[in-house]
C-alpha cells in the first residue's frame, strides 16, 4: 500500500509563483516525478481562485467566515430534519 503524497502550502505557493513569474516552466516542474500535470493544474486553479483573498480586509474575511458558518449550521439543521 503506497502512502499518499503531501505537499506543504509553502511548496505549492512556490511552484505557482515560479510558474506565473516565468522562473520555471511547467515542463521543468513536470520533470519532477512526484508532480503530475493534473496536480499542477489543480494547484493553479486553487491559487487563482483564492488569490483575491490576499487583498480582502480583515472585516471582509470575518463576514465571509460568519456567512459560511451560518450556511453550515443551516445545512446541518436541514440534514437532521430530513433524517427524522
Amino acid at each position: 500500500m503506497s502512502k499518499r503524497r503531501t505537499f506543504t502550502s509553502e511548496f505549492k505557493a512556490q511552484v505557482e509563483v515560479e510558474l506565473l513569474s516565468g522562473i520555471k516552466s511547467r515542463a521543468e516542474w513536470r520533470r519532477q516525478p512526484q508532480l503530475s500535470p493534473q496536480l499542477l493544474a489543480h494547484w493553479k486553479a486553487l491559487f487563482l481562485e483564492r488569490a483575491a483573498l490576499v487583498f480582502m480586509s480583515e472585516e471582509q474575511r470575518r463576514q465571509e467566515a460568519s456567512k459560511t458558518a451560518e450556511l453550515e449550521r443551516l445545512l446541518g439543521r436541514q440534514t437532521l430534519e430530513s433524517q427524522i
